[in-house]
């Protein structure tokens, strides 16, 4: 089958169908994934990685990710971050990195220090490698993809594709959704994060990839639609994600895909020409309106408590005191870590074991920023800084990717209320990185010179 149209059409009625495949046989979802590392290390090894297609296997792994985690299919807790690190490693091994990736790598020595004094800040009876591994494979999935994606050429329509590897497994979420909880009304009782609305899954999580698939679907309409067909389908999608986002009562998510879409209309706005800012004028209309109707056919299914929800209220109206579900104890705690240890920090995962030895409360970081601070003090806030303004500084230089800051919005803002729990921050701050080619370049796309 030579029509594109056609294919991507049956690949998304495929990943729906595996969604409810899943749902009926959930021993599936291992197998599921299983599969996935299988085809992604052929699919690598076999083209050498010619044509980036370490970018396609990782993209469609962090959106996937998520899938597997409520359906209890991950192999290990950090599948998708232990996934993306392997391919990514292999690309390198394919095709090389830039030299001018040094940054990322003085951004990998950097976390070292903290990493070597967790060794023995740690409790005694706290499992070392565990509490490492969960604060860390987060910062080293960001780091070598940075790394494998510095500066290396791509086309656009290349870009586009790793686009379309996002969006598939990002069907099967909606429809395991729907199929998990097929009435809003009759599972929405109050106006926090709801559980019944996201597959029974952590609603914050849920919220940032759907976040993410509203965006996603987005470009896709907008730039990956040649056909009434595609503009109907890909459109219809758009106010899914939206609609599910919205119901997960998990603001962060539908904040930064809506964040993310602005970015992109603004880049799109001030690259156009006369004819093609008229035709962006018209979908910020179009998108505005498509926006009101969903978030009213959101207050009605839920009864009014969405908007309570947005309003930081409960569900009797009444304002909460918290205006960030409790993080800012979380923030300040983390806060405090770095003053009272500011050069080292506390080590990689010391934060937790502080924060319940003098406050009781027993969470880890939501929030990447004040963790990096708190447990790696100013060698994380140096870090932190390689990592804000390196994209920005890139696209100065790079403006035919036009993605880089809806991007590198999408990994700041996420970071800032889920932390790095899942993979997607990681790998979407990297593709800010990459050199994009409107034309066809007419050395291979991996090359880095």
């Amino acid at each position: 089958m030579k029509n594109p149209k056609l294919i991507y059409i049956y690949l998304l009625v495929i990943h729906a169908a595996i969604a409810v495949l899943v749902f009926i046989l959930p021993f599936t979802s291992k197998i599921y994934a299983l599969s996935i590392c299988a085809f992604g290390l052929i699919y690598i090894v076999k083209n050498k990685n010619k044509n980036n297609e370490v970018l396609i296997m990782s993209a469609y792994v962090i959106t996937v990710e998520v899938f597997l985690r409520m359906t209890n299919g991950a192999i290990l807790n950090e599948f998708g971050k232990y996934a993306v690190i392997l391919f990514m490693f292999i690309g390198i091994i394919y095709s090389g990195f830039s030299n001018r990736a040094f940054i990322y790598w003085i951004f990998f020595i950097l976390l070292i220090p903290s990493v070597i004094l967790s060794v023995f800040s740690l409790n005694m009876d706290t499992d070392i490698r565990k509490a490492i591994v969960f604060n860390i494979s987060g910062p080293v999935c960001l780091g070598i993809s940075s790394i494998y994606c510095f500066q290396r050429r791509i086309t656009f329509d290349r870009l586009k594709v790793v686009i379309t590897a996002l969006a598939l497994p990002l069907v099967s979420i909606a429809a395991y959704l729907f199929m998990y909880s097929p009435s809003v009304k009759d599972v929405v009782r109050g106006t926090d994060s709801n559980f019944a609305t996201s597959g029974g899954f952590g609603p914050n999580q849920v919220s940032t990839i759907l976040g993410l698939g509203i965006f996603v679907f987005f470009v896709q309409l907008l730039l990956n639609s040649k056909s009434k067909l595609l503009i109907a389908v890909n459109g219809f999608l758009v106010l899914v994600f939206a609609f599910r986002g919205i119901v997960t009562f998990s603001r962060g998510g539908v904040m930064t895909g809506i964040v993310m879409i602005v970015l992109l209309l603004i880049v799109l706005y001030k690259q156009g020409n006369v004819k093609s800012k008229a035709k962006v004028g018209l979908v910020i209309i179009l998108t505005f309106l498509a926006g009101v109707g969903v978030w009213g056919y959101s207050s009605m299914q839920t009864s009014g408590l969405i908007n309570k929800r947005y309003a930081n209220q409960d569900a009797a109206g009444r304002e909460k005191k918290s205006k960030l579900s409790g993080r800012e104890v979380l923030i300040a705690s983390e806060f405090q870590m770095f003053l009272d240890n500011p050069i080292l920090g506390v080590g990689v995962g010391k934060n937790k074991e502080i924060r319940e030895e003098e406050t009781g409360i027993e969470a880890a970081s939501h929030n990447e920023i004040t963790r990096m601070m708190a447990e790696h003090g100013t060698l994380g806030i140096i870090d932190l800084l390689i990592l804000l303004f390196t994209p920005l500084l890139f696209f100065v230089n790079n403006r035919q990717n036009v993605f880089v800051l809806s991007f590198w919005a999408f990994w700041l803002l996420t970071i800032n209320h889920a932390a790095m729990r899942l993979a997607a921050p990681a790998f979407i701050y990297a593709l800010a990185l990459l050199s994009v080619q409107i034309n066809i370049p007419e050395k291979p796309e991996h090359s880095l010179d």
